[in-house]
């Protein structure tokens, strides 16, 4: 009988292995296609202008539906670059968390947002004073599990302030498309608007660099499909990072590290609110 309960705990043992040997090479290998992806995008968007970031961050992110705070991964590619008359900026995330609960596992999510200059198109420039252009913006927001597609046509006002590689502030409309609830993703939403503040500020302490960029949004409150309604919500993406490269090889510019602070009210639309700091590592191309 001891030989039995034995040989039974060896192939569960076993089993629980196997299983996790499984999750580990479904993991490698959505890495590797996500690492595709972004790569094959990168090639076809990119201009001598272009800057390309590879992220990844670590850090406890909340899972707003299960009002718990779970160990998180995220890697992400961004990439911002310039055309005849405008610029262009994008970013994709690839989130997996510690939990199988349908939140945050093996998930994508993407933004990308094309301008045209109003400066650019006179070409006689559209200065105002502080304000150095301004641009017409035409953004999109894909999610994966939660099947959302977003879009946001507006204004942007690009400012001349010392201290900023770039400053802009953005005005946009809100628009849902999403598959909605009946087609297993969240629930579709009513309308609304957003606006958004994003920077980079480089700056120097004796023979160190550093820079504080990121972002902060607000999105205005809306109805749902289930005759719920969210209220306004806030996300500041602020981070802080050092020229990590050109402290210990003199390479500047291409590895920092640091912290992203992340702030966020009312988080995907529930009641719940985000307070957390991510350990941050950035490959520049």
């Amino acid at each position: 009988m001891e030989a039995l309960r034995n040989r039974d705990m060896g192939m569960k043992i076993s089993a629980s292995c196997c299983v996790r040997l499984a999750r580990l090479v479904r993991l490698v290998r959505l890495v590797r296609r996500f690492a595709v992806l972004t790569l094959m995008i990168t090639a076809v968007t990119s201009t001598a202008s272009a800057q390309t970031d590879f992220q990844l961050k670590v850090g406890k992110l909340r899972n707003p539906f299960a009002k718990k705070s779970v160990t998180s991964l995220v890697v992400a590619v961004l990439q911002a670059s310039r055309w005849k008359l405008g610029d262009s900026f994008y970013f994709i995330n690839y989130t997996v968390d510690q939990e199988r609960d349908g939140f945050n596992d093996r998930d994508f999510y993407g933004e990308w947002y094309p301008t045209l200059s109003i400066g650019k198109l006179q070409q006689s420039g559209a200065s105002l004073g502080l304000i150095a252009d301004l641009a017409i913006i035409a953004g999109v927001n894909v999610g994966g599990d939660a099947k959302l597609l977003k879009f946001l046509p507006g204004f942007r006002a690009s400012w001349d302030i010392p201290g900023f590689l770039f400053l802009n502030t953005d005005l946009t409309a809100y628009i849902d498309r999403s598959f909605g609830f009946d087609k297993g993703g969240a629930p579709k939403e009513g309308h609304s608007f957003m606006f958004d503040v994003n920077w980079a500020a480089p700056f120097e302490i004796g023979n160190q660099s550093f820079a504080i960029m990121g972002h902060a949004e607000y999105i205005g409150s809306r109805s749902n499909e289930l005759g719920g309604r969210y209220d306004g919500s806030i996300l500041a993406q602020p981070q802080f990072v050092w020229d990590l490269g050109r402290a210990i090889a003199n390479e500047p510019n291409q590895l920092l590290a640091g912290i992203e602070y992340q702030y966020w009210r009312n988080k995907i639309g529930t009641d719940e609110d985000e307070n957390t700091v991510q350990f941050l590592v950035v490959w520049r191309l």
